[in-house]
């Protein structure tokens, strides 16, 4: 028998209610013969609520006392959903990450899975049992509760399904992963397929429909991910290997944008490749994820040196520029930045991708503070204030 793996998004079981049309409709796919595991993340705002309740008591909270709180929302959303199916005859059991094994390594609040025990969930399927298990948690060789970052739920069920051979279905208030987010274009078409490469770019620069290492882990060992609206027919997307033999067409297929970085410029740094490399050793050691990179050529033995950062990491990033570099060396701060990002595995065999795009540009009086491309992505930092006139320009002159 397959075992499938779902997982229902926060907005999925927001409320009681919520919570009892997931277990119809878990009931429902069991009577169909299938031998299900679902994982959930917490009711609506909750992980919210909870933060905001830690800065109540502490505007610093201790990183492992906070990811031990944050669990907790979805230990409530497991025991809920588990007694909503057996309320309907089905039989179900509840899991945290410590009774099934989910076992982490990193930082508290951006933890990694690296293995899951998954006897306990095959015991209990065995016995003709749904099993509920808290996404987005796990436990670290400490024994300490840990937490996978904002969208660790996805990866959870990703993970779960290698660790049992089963197949991926991610339901959530949207019904599919559009080209465009239909929030800020009205006319963005709906990707019945994407692939895995295209969703993992798509992910990392701003969508938010899947969490970027969930797509990572399918596409490392080939599970399919289903994403679709919860209790819906409405047909959703699958998020696989594409046959490139479909894709010359349209060397474009998503567009994504994200509010959340901060540039950073370094001028007049020595140049000097052992300096450099230091600096983002130091920022990789506090797990502050750099993206848009580009250096200057030297003059006078001096580069200037750009460089984005989640906004959240400002600060711990600016600490190592102070303790790294002299007084005199000038640091500026730009976060009046747009990421904006075209993606496609059509422009790896596309040329004229970059020189059509910057014309548009030109045209809307739109201007690009910084620029880096790759096989399949061009993302440009603009002005915050342009993102909605670029967003509508890109998409009409890509057909998305």
């Amino acid at each position: 028998m397959s075992i499938i793996v779902q997982k229902y998004g926060g907005s999925s079981v927001g409320t009681p209610e919520k919570i009892k049309n997931v277990a119809k409709t878990v009931v429902n796919r069991v009577k169909n013969g299938d031998s299900l595991v679902v994982v959930v993340s917490a009711m609506g705002d909750t992980t919210d609520d909870l933060i905001a309740l830690s800065k109540k008591i502490t505007d610093t909270p201790d990183k492992r006392e906070l990811d031990a709180l944050l669990s907790t929302g979805e230990m409530v959303s497991c025991a809920l959903l588990a007694m909503a199916i057996k309320d309907l005859g089905c039989d179900a059991v509840s899991y945290t990450a410590y009774q099934i094994g989910i076992k982490t390594s990193g930082q508290y609040g951006k933890s990694l899975i690296y293995d899951i025990n998954g006897e306990k969930i095959k015991e209990s399927l065995d016995k003709g049992k749904v099993v509920i298990a808290a996404g987005f948690q796990g436990i670290n060789d400490k024994g300490d509760i840990t937490t996978l970052g904002r969208g660790g739920s996805d990866t959870s069920a990703v993970a779960i399904a290698v660790k049992l051979k089963g197949t991926c279905e991610i339901y959530t208030d949207v019904d599919g992963i559009y080209s465009v987010d239909p929030r800020k274009y009205k006319d963005a078409k709906k990707l019945y397929e994407i692939d895995y490469e295209e969703m993992l770019e798509l992910s990392s620069l701003g969508a938010q429909v899947m969490h970027s290492r969930s797509i990572e882990l399918a596409q490392k060992y080939n599970i399919p991910v289903y994403v679709g609206l919860s209790n819906s027919d409405i047909r959703g997307t699958v998020i696989k290997e594409v046959d490139n033999m479909n894709l010359e067409s349209k060397p474009v297929t998503g567009l994504a944008t994200s509010d959340e970085d901060a540039a950073i410029t370094v001028t007049n740094i020595n140049n000097d490749i052992n300096v450099i490399a230091n600096l983002f050793e130091k920022i990789a050691e506090k797990r502050v994820n750099v993206d848009m990179i580009s250096q200057t050529a030297p003059i006078k033995g001096k580069v200037n040196i750009s460089f984005t950062i989640p906004k959240v990491d400002l600060k711990e990033c600016l600490n190592i520029l102070k303790s790294y570099f002299s007084e005199e060396t000038k640091v500026d701060i730009d976060e009046n930045i747009t990421k904006f990002s075209i993606v496609g595995i059509g422009m790896k065999t596309t040329s004229g991708v970059v020189a059509k795009m910057l014309k548009l540009f030109k045209e809307n009086n739109i201007g690009v503070k910084m620029i880096t491309t790759s096989e399949i992505r061009i993302t440009c930092a603009i002005k915050q204030e342009d993102k909605m006139k670029t967003i509508n320009v890109v998409a009409k002159e890509f057909n998305l």
